[in-house]
């Protein structure tokens, strides 16, 4: 007899199975807006991946809000259950971005839970000042480039159901966070927090933010394949928003498409990759769920935590 195995692995066939009578809540119209640069994700993806992940994500919820109001009862509190709480990791390229507006788009559409938040850890990355001061500036990205404190923090006044929360906010136009701008969550039935180290563990005697998730997900890919998209993302913003005079990359937009090609590889092989390969992938096996990506960006398999 086969011992039992603490993870679920699913074919794409069978994953799109799990969907049952989950409905599409989205047009191809929106799926457009969502969509990230250089992201060829289609609504046969949606209704694949993730519709099926948001029946579990929904049941997922529902699980932790009996639990939340059994603990309530005991203590004879008749407070709200605290926010469930999402983390969403990969690397720089893989499309994990895409996968959290999604699932903020689609997640909001069920009754059970309208009110959800999104934020990136990106608005919890210490201002240029601060890295130039501290001679990290090319290591953006990497775990000591990012406030711990301060994000931790912010998740645990979220999870505590404190009224209302403040998170700065990151420009990506600028390459830095906003000086005096902030983004405000109040009381959200989920929070989705995606990001490179999201799953990074804590330094001893501390608390890392994904003590306070309730499911995490993981997208994955294969590194050759994540450079290639990497690159492609590179021209094409090099087109689109580099072309910006106002963009802190603005002088990359000048490059020729060899040199921009040349750049961008380096950049991917003496940060991005880098990253990856010491900080983001050894956190993958912490996850409940690991999107698994084809080269076409397809998510071809899926592995779910049992317990």
């Amino acid at each position: 007899m086969e011992a039992p195995h603490p993870y679920a692995e699913l074919s794409r066939a069978q994953w799109r199975e799990l969907r049952l009578n989950t409905p599409l809540t989205l047009t191809a119209g929106e799926l457009e807006e969502l969509r990230g640069v250089d992201d060829p994700i289609d609504l046969a993806e949606v209704t694949d991946i993730y519709l099926p992940l948001t029946r579990l994500l929904n049941l997922h919820f529902t699980g932790a809000r009996q639990r939340g109001a059994a603990v309530n009862t005991f203590l004879g509190d008749d407070h709200t259950p605290p926010p469930y709480i999402l983390g969403i990791a990969g690397s720089v390229a893989v499309g994990k971005s895409t996968t959290a507006r999604l699932l903020h788009t689609l997640l909001a559409r069920w009754p059970e839970h309208p009110r959800v938040d999104l934020i990136t850890t990106d608005a919890f990355l210490h201002p240029n000042k601060v890295l130039e001061e501290r001679g990290i500036s090319h290591r953006k990205g990497f775990p000591e480039s990012y406030d711990r404190r301060a994000l931790v923090r912010f998740v645990a006044d979220v999870k505590a159901g404190a009224e209302e929360v403040r998170a700065p906010v990151y420009s990506h136009l600028e390459y830095d966070i906003v000086p005096g701008a902030s983004q405000t969550v109040r009381r959200p039935d989920i929070l989705i927090v995606e990001g490179l180290n999201v799953l990074q563990p804590a330094p001893p005697a501390a608390l890392a933010v994904n003590d306070y998730f309730d499911f995490s997900i993981y997208v994955d890919a294969r590194v050759e394949d994540i450079r290639a998209w990497y690159v492609d993302r590179f021209h094409k913003l090099r087109r689109t928003a580099f072309a910006d005079p106002k963009s802190y990359f603005s002088y990359l937009a000048e490059l020729s498409d060899d040199d921009a090609t040349r750049f961008a590889k380096q950049v991917w092989r003496d940060v991005n990759e880098r990253n990856l390969v010491e900080n983001i992938a050894p956190t993958r096996g912490r996850a409940g769920l690991i999107l698994y990506k084809g080269p076409d960006h397809s998510v071809r398999r899926v592995r779910l935590r049992r317990t």
